[in-house]
């Protein structure tokens, strides 16, 4: 199997590469800041209102906490890789409009390093940015006279972490990641004054190194709890921008990549605390979650909103027989889940909270292994109608293949 697993770390390393491509979303809320924060995750956890803090690593990969990796079974590696798909209505005041996007969700591997230790990497997008604003009518000036622009904004900025579990005694793991974030935002603007027309180009770059730490402790037989914490951190800005003119069909360069310092962003320090717990023989597992991210401190601003504390809770089920060797479908895991956010962003003293309710299916590939095809769906509502703002309800569904597969096994022939 050492032949299969080269080639799945040299599509890691790939896909890494390549990833930095321009993310997918049409949420009008990706117009701030740097877009929207991905929710999502990796397998299981996103049938189960997207917890999974105090949950065990055994047998798939969970990456809400690095403490988990501790527990990765011997000579296991395991790989997952994902994709989503979101269907989104958008309501105002005076219409609304239907859209739909497609995307990357994960790609990842894990692995132990000795029975007390184990790592993995993990490559997920971690915000999107994807809206259209056409016919904005802006006064000239100094004058009555007004102009209309388009403007549109696109990318994202990808997360690459690397995670280390370690198991202290054996009811007691500690974590460490380290994440590199990095992307592009581009925005382009098109209006006309007069007989001349004019188009801006921006495009900012986006990176910064963010630490974290995790704890998963077992209370009891069949109960864990688990903390995180993530520090605060800068994503140092680049802006390059394009100016173009255009009179009487003649088109003018006024400036050409031209480079300057962008704003920095600052992220949060992030708190979590959850617990896991399993029951009837561990054929139900009930996760409960809660995250806290500390917005007020970072002290900014965006051109029409506030960054606020956000706080996060999550609650999530699954059923599972656990029987390899019984029929195909009582070997599928059942998963419910729920999820409420409060929201980071503040516009005219109204919160863009967020909401929405889980369902997934984990559906075994192999009678041997813990191969398994994660299918989950959500539905739920971001915003509100109230002055400029938005309600969106969107339907999200990620499907992930998690592969199990066995490194350094010899073989045994009859």
């Amino acid at each position: 199997m050492m032949k299969i697993n080269l080639v799945l770390i040299l599509s890691f390393l790939s896909l890494t590469a390549a990833a930095q491509s321009e993310s997918l979303t049409s949420s009008p809320y990706s117009l701030y800041g740097l877009g929207v924060i991905n929710q999502s995750s990796i397998g299981k956890v996103n049938g189960m209102g997207f917890t999974g803090i105090a949950m065990k690593s055994n047998g798939y990969i969970n990456n809400l906490n690095p403490a988990s990796y501790s527990v990765i079974p011997q000579n296991s590696f395991l790989f997952d890789v994902g994709g989503k798909a979101e269907m989104n209505t958008y309501a105002n005041k005076n219409n609304s409009e239907n859209n739909s996007s497609f995307n990357f969700s994960n790609i990842a591997i894990a692995f132990p390093i000795n029975s007390k230790m184990g790592m993995g990497l993990t490559l997920i997008p971690y915000s999107q940015v994807g809206y259209s604003l056409i016919g904005l009518e802006t006064n000239i000036e100094g004058s009555t006279e007004t102009f209309e622009s388009n403007i549109s904004g696109n990318g994202g900025l990808n997360e690459f972490t690397g995670n280390f579990g370690y198991s202290l005694i054996p009811r007691i793991s500690l974590g460490m990641s380290a994440s590199v974030l990095f992307g592009n935002i581009q925005e382009n603007e098109d209006f006309s004054i007069s007989s001349a027309s004019f188009s801006l180009e921006e495009e900012t770059a986006y990176s910064g190194v963010q630490l974290g730490f995790g704890t998963q402790i077992d209370v009891l037989k069949n109960l864990t709890i688990g903390s995180t914490i993530k520090l605060p951190t800068t994503l140092n800005g680049n802006l390059k921008r394009s100016t173009y003119k255009t009179l009487e069909y003649n088109s003018i360069t006024i400036e050409d990549q031209a480079e300057d310092d962008a704003a920095d962003f600052k992220l949060p320090m992030q708190f979590g605390l959850g617990f896991s717990s399993r029951l009837f023989n561990n054929q139900l597992t009930i996760n409960g979650d809660y995250k806290k991210s500390f917005w007020d401190n970072t002290n900014q601003t965006d051109h029409i909103g506030t960054y606020t504390d956000q706080n996060i809770y999550g609650i999530g089920l699954e059923y599972t027989n656990g029987a390899r060797n019984k029929s195909y479908f009582k070997r599928i895991s059942y998963r419910a889940g729920f999820n409420y956010d409060d929201g980071y962003l503040e516009i005219n003293n109204s919160k863009i909270s967020n909401y929405s309710i889980t369902g997934g299916l984990g559906l075994p590939i192999s009678n041997r292994n813990n191969s398994t095809l994660n299918i989950s769906y959500s539905y739920g509502t971001k915003g509100l109608v109230k002055n400029i703002l938005v309600k969106e309800n969107y339907h999200l569904i990620t499907v992930n293949l998690n592969l199990h597969d066995f490194w350094f096994v010899k073989r045994l022939v009859d």
